[in-house]
C-alpha cells in the first residue's frame, strides 16, 4: 500500500509489478489543496509503506517517510499490488486433516450433511484463483489426515499453482504417523514451500498398499452360493464374491495399481523436496521416522508447534494479516451488467453406483439414476446458451442397461455439435468408463481408478440358507425358464448357457463402444479390457484417457473446444427451483420429473453391496493405503 499524507489528505497509488532485480518508480502526487504549500516551498511529508519479495526469502514490509521535493524518489525491488483503503491482507488457511466435502448442488440432503465441513470445490477455486487477489498474501495448512489419493492429487495441483505465483505457502502437521493414509498426506505437504512437523510427531512415509475384501467365506457359512459369469479374468468384482483369495490375474492387476500410485508419489516428493528418486524409496522402505529423524533426512524443514508455524508465516506476510479459511474466500466483486443469456459450459455430475430411474440416496451412499443424468444431458443439448458439456464421473459402475442409456445421451450431445469433456474423480470404472468413452476428451487424475472394461452377472442362490432356518418354498410356473433368476434354486445347464451368451453380448458391445469412442481398433481395446482396472496414469499410456488433471483442467479444455473465453461461466445443466418442485409434472421432458429424490429399494441395496441383478458393469471397492 502506497500512501501520501499531507495534513488530512490520503491518496493511494498501486505499486507496479516488475521483474526481480529491476527498479520501478513511485510518483508522489500532492492533492490540489496542498499546492499552495508547495508554492510556498514548505515541505510536505509523504509516508510510503512497501511490500517486497526478495527471491525465496518471502515478503518483507518497510515504511519510509520523506519530504516531498522536486524529482521522483525511487525504491528498488519487486512490489505487490496495493490493497484498497481499509482492507486488511488475508492469509488463507486450510484444514486438510479430513477430506473436504463435495455435495452436489441439487442434493439437499448431502448439502445439509456437509454443513460445518470444509467444501472441496470452493477450496480448489481459492487455490487456483486467490493468488491473483492482491488481498491474499500467503497460504498455511494443517495436514496429516487420511485423504483419498485422487482428492489429494487435485488439492496438490491447486497448492502448486498458488505457490507458483511466489506467495509463501506452509504446511504443518502434528504427525504423519497416526494412522493410514500417511503417505498421501505427506505427498500433499510436499506441494508447499515449507513443511513443519510437531516435535513429538512422526512421519509415516511407508509406501502404497492395496487391499480388497473377499466375501465368499461368509457366503459359504451362511449357505449362500454365488452363480456368476464374468468377462474376463480381470473382472475382480466377481472374484471378491466367488472366491476367497486372489487369482493370479487379480493380484497382477492390483500390484500394478499400487506400483503406479507409488511411482507418482515418489515423483511428487522428488519434485517437492529435491531428494533423489532412489533415496525417497529407501526412506519409504526404512520408515516410519520420528520427527527429529524426518528433519535430519530432509523430509521436513522445521520442527515446531502450531503457534510457532503461524508466527513464522506472519513474519513473512505481515503480523496484521487476517486468517481466512480458503473455502470462505470470494474474489473481489466488480460492478457489471447482468448477462442472463451468456454462453457457458454445462456441468453434469455422475457420482455413485449407476442404476435405472432417478438419482436417489442408497443405503450407503448416492445412486446415479439414468433418468436424471439423461435429463441433464438433454437439457444441455437443447439449451442454445450451452456451448460445451463437462461430465464429472465418480462412479464404480453398476447396471449395464442404465449405463447404456446414459451413453446414448452423451452421444446425442456430441451429435448436436457440442463438445463433451469428461473429468474423472476417484473412480470412473466399468459402467463409469462406459458413460465416459464417447466423450471428445477424457481427463483423469493420476490415481483415478478407471477402465474395468468387463461385465459379470448371474444370481445369488439362498436355498441352503432357507433350509437352515426352516423356510421352504413352493412354486408353480408356466414357461420353461420363468424361474431362471429365482434365488431359491440354481441355474440349469441350458440356463447357464443362455446367461453366458447374454454376458458375452454385453461385453462385446462394451468393447465395441469403447473402440468407437476412442477411435481405435477393437483388437487394441480388447488387449487392455478383459475387466482390468487401471490407474489414470497407466490409462493415459494405453490411450483410455487423454490428459491428466482435475475438474478445472476439464473445464479449461471445454471452454477452448467451444471457443469460449477463459472466464466463461460453468453452470449446472439442469436446475429446478425449490418452489417449482411443488408443481405437477407436465411430461417426461419436464425437469421436475427427475428432480425429487427417491427412497432406496431392494435393488438399490443389492447395487450398493455389489451384488448383480442380471448383468452389471461394476468394479469392486479397493482400499489404497
Amino acid at each position: 500500500m502506497i500512501t501520501e499524507r499531507s495534513e488530512d489528505h490520503l491518496v493511494d497509488e498501486p505499486m507496479i509489478r516488475c521483474p526481480l532485480d529491476s527498479q520501478f518508480h513511485i510518483r508522489l502526487v500532492a492533492p490540489r489543496s496542498t499546492q499552495s504549500l508547495l508554492g510556498s516551498r514548505k515541505p510536505v511529508a509523504a509516508t510510503v509503506r512497501c511490500i517486497f519479495r526478495i527471491r525465496n526469502t518471502g515478503y518483507r514490509t518497510a515504511t519510509y517517510t520523506m519530504p516531498f521535493k522536486s524529482g521522483r524518489p525511487r525504491i528498488y525491488g519487486e512490489g505487490m499490488p496495493a490493497l484498497p483503503p481499509g482492507r486488511s491482507s488475508l492469509l488463507l488457511e486450510l484444514d486438510l486433516t479430513e477430506p473436504p466435502a463435495a455435495p452436489e448442488p441439487g442434493d439437499r440432503l448431502a448439502r445439509l450433511r456437509a454443513r460445518g465441513h470444509h467444501q472441496l470445490r470452493p477450496t480448489l477455486r481459492a487455490l487456483h484463483e486467490a493468488a491473483s487477489d492482491r488481498r491474499v498474501v500467503g497460504l498455511i495448512a494443517k495436514v496429516g489426515g487420511a485423504l483419498p489419493w485422487p482428492v489429494m492429487q487435485e488439492l496438490r495441483l491447486g497448492v502448486r499453482e498458488f505457490a507458483a505465483t511466489g506467495k509463501p505457502t506452509l504446511a504443518w502437521a502434528e504427525s504423519f504417523g497416526e494412522g493410514s493414509g500417511d503417505t498421501a498426506a505427506y505427498v500433499l505437504a510436499t506441494g508447499f514451500d515449507e513443511i513443519w512437523l510437531q516435535p513429538g510427531g512422526a512421519l509415516g512415509l511407508l509406501g502404497v498398499g492395496v487391499e480388497t475384501t473377499f466375501v465368499r467365506g461368509v457366503l459359504d457359512r451362511l449357505g449362500i452360493e454365488p452363480q456368476l459369469e464374468q468377462r474376463y479374468e480381470f473382472k475382480n468384482a466377481a472374484d471378491r464374491i466367488m472366491r476367497a483369495e486372489f487369482t493370479e490375474a487379480h493380484r497382477t492387476a492390483l500390484d500394478r495399481v499400487a506400483e503406479s500410485i507409488f511411482t507418482e508419489a515418489v515423483a511428487a516428493i522428488v519434485d517437492g523436496r529435491g531428494i533423489a528418486d532412489q533415496r525417497v524409496r529407501e526412506l519409504a522402505d526404512t520408515g516410519p521416522r520420528t520427527a527429529p529423524e524426518a528433519h535430519e533426512a530432509g523430509l521436513v524443514d522445521r520442527l515446531g508447534y502450531r503457534d510457532e508455524a503461524y508466527a513464522a508465516m506472519r513474519s513473512r506476510v505481515g503480523a496484521d494479516a487476517e486468517l481466512l479459511f480458503a473455502d470462505r474466500w470470494r474474489p473481489p466483486r466488480h460492478p457489471h451488467l447482468p448477462a442472463r443469456r451468456k454462453a457457458h459450459v454445462a456441468l453434469v455430475e455422475a457420482r455413485g453406483a449407476i442404476v435405472s430411474g432417478r438419482t436417489r440416496r442408497g443405503p450407503m451412499g448416492r445412486l446415479v439414476g439414468s433418468d436424471s443424468i439423461g435429463a441433464a444431458l438433454r437439457a444441455a443439448t437443447t439449451d442454445d446458451r450451452v456451448r460445451a458439456v463437462v461430465l464429472h464421473v465418480d462412479s464404480p459402475g453398476g447396471s449395464a442397461v442404465a449405463s447404456e442409456s446414459i451413453w446414448r445421451e452423451v452421444c446425442r450431445v456430441r451429435e448436436a455439435g457440442k463438445p463433451v469433456v469428461v473429468s474423472m474423480g476417484q473412480v470412473a470404472a466399468s459402467g463409469g468408463y462406459y458413460i465416459a468413452c464417447p466423450a471428445d476428451v477424457i481427463v483423469a487424475l493420476p490415481a483415478t481408478m478407471t477402465g474395468s472394461i468387463g461385465v459379470f452377472g448371474g444370481k445369488i442362490v439362498v436355498r441352503e440358507l432357507l433350509d437352515r432356518v426352516g423356510l421352504t418354498t413352493g412354486a408353480v410356473s408356466h414357461g420353461a425358464r420363468s424361474l431362471m433368476f429365482s434365488t431359491r434354486r440354481g441355474f440349469s445347464d441350458d440356463e447357464r448357457e443362455r446367461l453366458a451368451a447374454g454376458i458375452d453380448a454385453i461385453y462385446d458391445d462394451f468393447v465395441a463402444k469403447v473402440a468407437q469412442g476412442r477411435g481405435r481398433p477393437i483388437s487394441e481395446i480388447e488387449s487392455v479390457a478383459r475387466g482390468r482396472v487401471w490407474t489414470g496414469s497407466d490409462a493415459l499410456g494405453i490411450g483410455l484417457v487423454d490428459e491428466l488433471g482435475g475438474l478445472r483442467d476439464a473445464v479449461r479444455i471445454a471452454r477452448s473446444r467451444a471457443g469460449l473465453p477463459d472466464n466463461a461461466p460453468i453452470r449446472p445443466a439442469l436446475h429446478v427451483r425449490p418452489v417449482s418442485r411443488l408443481g405437477r409434472v407436465k411430461n417426461s421432458e419436464d425437469p421436475r420429473a427427475v428432480a425429487n429424490t427417491m427412497l432406496p429399494g431392494l435393488s438399490d441395496i443389492a447395487a450398493t453391496l455389489g451384488l448383480p441383478a442380471t448383468a452389471a458393469l461394476s468394479m469392486p471397492p479397493i482400499t489404497v493405503r
